[in-house]
Order: C-alpha cells, then structure tokens, then sequence
C-alpha cells in the first residue's frame, strides 16, 4: 500500500481529526483514511429494482383522467 505525506496543516484541523477520531474509537491515521475513503470512493450504482423500491409512493393514479386513444377532449390553452 501507499503512504501519503499531508504538510502544512492548520493546527486546529489536526486536533478536529484527532477528536473525531476519538469519537469513533479509531487512531487519527485510520480516520484519515475513512475520511478519504468516503470522500473518494465512487457511489456503488443501483438496480433497477432498488430504483424502483427507493421512489415514493404516490398511491393511485384517480387524480388523473385516462384517455384512450382517439377520445382526447377539448384542450384550453
């Protein structure tokens, strides 16, 4: 595995690291790595199926009137 140097860091963004790092039980170097991991990682793409499951339900369709073919009403524009 690689190793990555960051330098110049603000003294107040170390510490803001070593905290959270702290409240998720990790050392600073493994919440370095969580942190870019998330920030880099590409978003897994979802299935249709998930797609499908994830789109909210807006019940049935009686707000709207069906058309058959050939019936289109009058139209006010």
């Amino acid at each position: 595995m690689a190793n990555l140097v960051v330098r110049n860091l603000d003294d107040a963004l170390v510490q803001s690291l070593k905290e959270r790092a702290a409240a998720h039980g990790r050392s600073a170097e493994a919440e370095h790595r969580e942190i870019l991991a998330k920030a880099l990682r590409r978003p897994q793409r979802k299935t249709f199926a998930e797609m499908l499951m994830s789109m909210p339900n807006v019940g049935d369709d009686a707000d709207f009137v069906r058309v058959e073919d050939g019936e289109a009403g009058h139209v006010v524009g």
